[in-house]
């Protein structure tokens, strides 16, 4: 079937205690959203649709890119209700994957699983176990293990909030029934809104299959509502960037003193020190040494050059040998030829250096 995704990103993020609208707010060096996009694109779909509403013109500003289509929420009615909005044109034989702008981990490996699980007459849902299920919509199954039904915590009773298996937010439906379901929702719920999770009962109603898939890691899950959790998905993408970087040849220091801010892509046998921050595209050569406290963006560095202690790069191309610093600043537009030499305190900008020149310090 033909995929539609629809991205929930119109919330105001309360907890977050900031001007910025919640999506917008920076991970790894992107806000929540570009991850949330670059995820949605890696599974090609037909169409993506994003449902925005609290700071929308920032939110339309940051990502004017053609491919995506807008959709204003004006009122934050639930999310049955941005769900509808947001399937609009959306064919009927579509198949409708909902994702929310604030859950920035989740793989797309998982998320074609979860469009593997769907169809014309099937629902598949992404489901997370978790030791404290508290803020949660649990997930209630029958006798025979298949989802019956999807609780809010605060309509929940006691024995249901003891259910560690949660809604993830995330899930693929038929467009023409799911438009179906939603115009057959009701805000009889303690927080007077549509929820998109009362169509699993509705769909259940109908004979319609709902496949609970439970996610492998619950970090691919994890909704950022304030700054800690925030600081936790850091916590996240700092181990995934080390183990990508360490899988490509890179020896690191200490894996939880390094930070990809962008992309980083790296030869054989190269070694980065505690502290380096590597920000927009950057390639190592082959044996590139980094030093502690290096911060590189959009540069390219050939094999064997060493980049020393306190540098900072910025939208360098340096050939093979070059040796950089300590304590020297590359701006953009720099250009080093192979074996170039700078040293302490020694700033470059938009100059092209010769093979084999040396500028050792206050230059």
């Amino acid at each position: 079937m033909a995929l539609t995704v629809v991205i929930l990103a119109a919330g105001q993020g309360k907890r977050m205690k900031s001007d910025t609208p919640k999506v917008l707010q920076p991970l790894a060096g992107r806000a929540l959203l570009g991850h949330v996009l670059d995820t949605a694109r890696a599974l090609e779909p037909d169409a993506i649709h994003v449902v925005f509403g609290h700071g929308g013109d920032a939110v339309r500003e940051a990502y004017p890119d053609p491919d995506l289509t807008w959709v204003l929420q004006p009122e934050q009615l639930g999310t049955g209700h941005a769900t509808a909005l947001g399937i609009g044109p959306a064919p009927d034989d579509h198949q409708v994957l909902v994702l929310c702008g604030d859950v920035p981990l989740t793989r797309a490996e998982s998320l074609r699983g979860l469009i593997g699980g769907a169809g014309p007459d099937r629902i598949a849902l992404l489901t997370a176990d978790l030791e404290d299920p508290s803020g949660y919509g649990r997930i209630k199954r029958s006798r025979s293990g298949a989802v019956a039904g999807i609780v809010e915590e605060r309509d929940a009773a006691h024995e249901e909030r003891a259910i560690r298996e949660v809604n993830t937010g995330l899930m693929t439906l038929p467009a023409g029934r799911l438009r179906g379901w939603l115009e057959k929702l009701r805000a009889a719920n303690a927080q007077g809104e549509l929820y998109l999770t009362d169509v699993i009962a509705m769909a259940v109603g109908e004979g319609v299959t709902v496949e609970g898939i439970p996610v492998a890691d619950r970090a691919e899950v994890l909704g950022i509502n304030d700054r800690a959790q925030l600081a936790e998905a850091e916590r996240v993408l700092r181990r995934r960037n080390a183990a990508a970087a360490m899988e490509q040849g890179a020896t690191l220091a200490d894996p939880e003193r390094f930070d990809v801010r962008g992309e980083l892509i790296v030869g054989t046998d190269v070694f980065i020190d505690v502290g380096a921050v590597f920000m927009g595209r950057v390639e190592l050569g082959d044996r590139v040494q980094i030093g502690p406290n290096a911060v590189i963006s959009n540069s390219r560095l050939g094999d064997d050059c060493r980049v020393h202690p306190h540098c900072v790069l910025d939208g360098v191309v340096a050939g093979a040998r070059c040796e950089i610093g300590p304590f020297a600043r590359l701006r953009p537009g720099t250009e080093f030829a192979e074996r170039v030499k700078v040293g302490n305190f020694v700033e470059v900008k938009g100059s092209q250096v010769a093979t084999g020149s040396k500028m050792n310090h206050l230059a």
